[in-house]
């Protein structure tokens, strides 16, 4: 990690040159640093929304954590990025690209995310409630930024608040178990901080249940089954969390409203211009073809679940892109190598001259969902009270999808991967879960991946191989390993 990694939050604060010359003996405007910007409200505000802004890059949560998830039996990743079929193959090494592009990110998110809570408390000229929240936002950030580095790579350094005051990033790592006490630590400050809900004008920030529903997946993935069940049921039993009416409303251009988006990215969107949306449409469509699902991700729906049609687009499906020449296209076979694409995140805009004369339309790209946090909790208390212990809440989401969809009786884990893997198909959970459920011998990972399935649509024969405990993480980036001169060291399985 670079030892000047110094954040720029988001009105464009520049790192003060003390050793730059007076030019006409004038004295320098606008320039500012951690000590003189945090005035007042509207600068913490400022503040707090450049950690926001990180979050769509297209090398972080634009895109490129995305690339992680590519392994699974879900989609073929697609695309011209010759570096993530390293990554689904399961042949990376600690040189590769898609591994190095979102570190970096993820720790500009961690020291943004810092410098707020460090400086925001000194500051007089703000409401109390402002203060809170702002703070409350920054601690989950913060935690957001260390869960995607411990999720990928396990070990990874803590950038202390007193390593952040003395400007000294370049630290060990530390164990797994003491980056879930800093994320669990920074999560139960943003629960007591944060509002409930908020306002149209603040529509997009983290509240209490974004911080509740990110602790109840940490306690899942930490294996404290009981901890998730009483944080998650904290989500499920509040009506600002509830789940949307319709599946389908969770992805679409009017979902910025929908109580079960706990985390969204509130981001403009001009045809296909964004992009969480553009790499999941079409090439011919103004798109990049990327991450296309596989006959075996289709054939997991049931057959009168309309989640399969609001997730998949298939041959033959009519779908409106929103030009004015062409208002409803056919998918056809030459759209996508496999025969799919992911439909819930083709999202376009009425067309220019229309009825919307050329605005840019708004659109909550979906992180984190209630959904998500119902079956986490279902599945805590299969596992801890036996089966048929998690059948009320997976029939909430059966519930929801479809009325004609038979409830289940007597679920056990089977019936809950998979309900997992139909609710959040396409969504970054199915490799991780996977990994998960394989620590614990509940699945056979590499049975799974083994199997003959055609990750490369021409080769049917293609098998990918899972290595225990070496693919459970990611490496390092070499390249932060190579600057840091032997303070980082290198995960032991990729030595």
């Amino acid at each position: 990690m670079k030892s000047n990694n110094i954040l720029y939050i988001a009105i464009g604060l520049a790192l003060f040159n003390s050793g730059c010359k007076k030019a006409l003996d004038l004295k320098q405007q606008g320039v500012y640093t951690s000590d003189n910007y945090f005035r007042n409200e509207v600068d913490a505000v400022n503040a707090v929304s450049g950690i926001y802004s990180l979050l769509e890059e297209e090398d972080y949560i634009g895109h490129a954590e995305s690339t992680f998830d590519t392994p699974s039996d879900d989609y073929w990743r697609s695309g011209d990025h010759g570096e993530d079929e390293a990554i689904e193959n399961l042949t990376y090494d600690a040189s590769n690209p898609a591994i190095r592009y979102p570190y970096k990110w993820r720790y500009e998110e961690i020291n943004r995310s810092t410098n707020c809570i460090i400086n925001i408390p000194k500051i007089t000229a703000i409401s109390a409630d402002v203060k809170n929240r702002s703070m409350g936002e920054a601690y989950f950030l913060r935690a957001f930024g260390y869960w995607r580095a411990m999720l990928i790579h396990g070990d990874v350094p803590i950038i202390t608040d007193e390593d952040y005051a003395k400007q000294l990033f370049n630290v060990p790592k530390s164990p797994i178990e003491e980056v879930r006490k800093q994320i669990e630590s920074d999560l139960l400050k943003a629960v007591d901080l944060l509002p409930e809900s908020y306002g149209p004008s603040d529509r997009g920030r983290v509240s209490k249940g974004t911080a509740l529903g990110l602790l109840t997946k940490l306690y899942m993935y930490w294996e404290k089954l009981p901890e998730a069940i009483t944080t998650g049921q904290k989500v499920i039993n509040n009506a600002h969390y509830a789940l949307a009416a319709n599946y389908t409303d969770n992805f679409t251009r009017a979902n910025e409203n929908s109580t079960e988006l706990l985390f969204s990215i509130q981001a403009l969107q001009n045809v296909v211009q964004n992009d969480f949306t553009v790499y999941y449409i079409p090439r011919p469509w103004g798109g990049y073809g990327f991450s296309q699902p596989l006959q075996g991700l289709a054939n997991e729906f049931e057959a009168n679940d309309p989640r399969k049609k609001a997730t998949l687009l298939a041959v033959g499906d009519i779908i409106d892109i929103g030009l004015v020449s062409t208002r409803q296209s056919v998918f056809t076979a030459d759209l996508s190598a496999t025969g799919f694409a992911f439909r819930k995140y083709a999202v376009f805009n009425p067309p220019n001259g229309t009825n919307d004369g050329g605005v840019d339309h708004s659109y909550a790209v979906p992180l984190l969902r209630s959904a998500d946090i119902y079956l986490l909790v279902a599945e805590a208390l299969i596992r801890t009270q036996g089966a048929g212990a998690g059948d009320a809440l997976i029939n909430q989401i059966r519930r929801r999808a479809s009325a004609s969809l038979p409830p289940v009786s007597g679920a056990g884990m089977k019936e809950l991967i998979h309900e997992r893997r139909v609710e959040l198909a396409g969504e970054g959970e199915r490799h991780q879960d996977l990994m998960r459920w394989d620590k614990k011998n509940i699945v056979d990972i590499a049975a799974i991946y083994n199997l003959p399935v055609s990750k490369a649509p021409l080769d049917q024969s293609k098998t990918i191989t899972f290595i225990r405990p070496k693919n459970y993480y990611f490496p390092l980036p070499q390249q932060e390993i190579d600057k840091s001169k032997g303070v980082l060291i290198q995960n032991p399985n990729f030595k």
